[in-house]
């Protein structure tokens, strides 16, 4: 039985089933008790390739979508990004903290590796308090795709965010000491948790 369920979401040209394979080398430092929920952008089973296009074309589709895929249940504890999907999991929660989203789209904490934020006009409100939902960040200082200042504007989005930083690029990084931070950090997220 997992004591987190967490919803991973993918990044640009990628799947559920990449994810899952770009993050077994930190999965296998976590804690088994955690469960991952790894899914494809609902574009994919259009032989699409994204959670949205250039300037978040397709954005209202994937949050319908992650809304109702989140709603129907089992729930999650917990929300995964990786690049797009960091992008879009700093989205969810900025959704689930307007008051927009149904009560049941809910989660307690986010984790976005190699990451970016919007600054489209369309998520300005979205966007205009700082979000409280305890967020971690990882981000890679050799990132050349996500550069690590965007990744730390996606980070400046919250109240308290958890910055975890490694020597590598734009990967889901295995090192001990980043899934030791990530490991700590769910754990603390489900004792507070209501």
């Amino acid at each position: 039985m997992s004591d987190s369920r967490v919803l991973c979401l993918h990044g640009y040209h990628g799947s559920g089933a990449i994810l899952r394979d770009q993050m077994e080398p930190l999965t296998r430092s976590l804690p088994a008790s955690i469960e991952f929920v790894h899914v494809n952008a609902p574009s994919l089973a259009t032989g699409d390739f994204g959670w949205w296009h250039e300037g978040f074309d397709g954005w209202e589709r994937t949050r319908d979508w992650v809304v109702d895929l989140v709603c129907a249940g089992p729930g999650f504890d917990g929300i995964f990004g990786f690049s797009q999907g960091a992008a879009l999991a700093g989205l969810l929660t900025a959704v689930q903290e307007s008051g927009s989203a149904p009560p049941e789209f809910r989660f307690d904490f986010a984790v976005m590796v190699g990451g970016f934020t919007s600054d489209r006009p369309q998520h300005a409100d979205l966007l205009r308090h700082k979000l409280t939902t305890p967020s971690a960040h990882v981000i890679g200082r050799g990132d050349v795709i996500v550069p690590r200042k965007d990744s730390l504007r996606l980070a400046d989005r919250f109240a308290d965010p958890l910055i975890v930083e490694h020597p590598g690029g734009h990967i889901v990084p295995g090192h001990h000491a980043v899934a030791r931070s990530i490991a700590d950090f769910i754990a603390a997220q489900k004792q507070v948790a209501p």
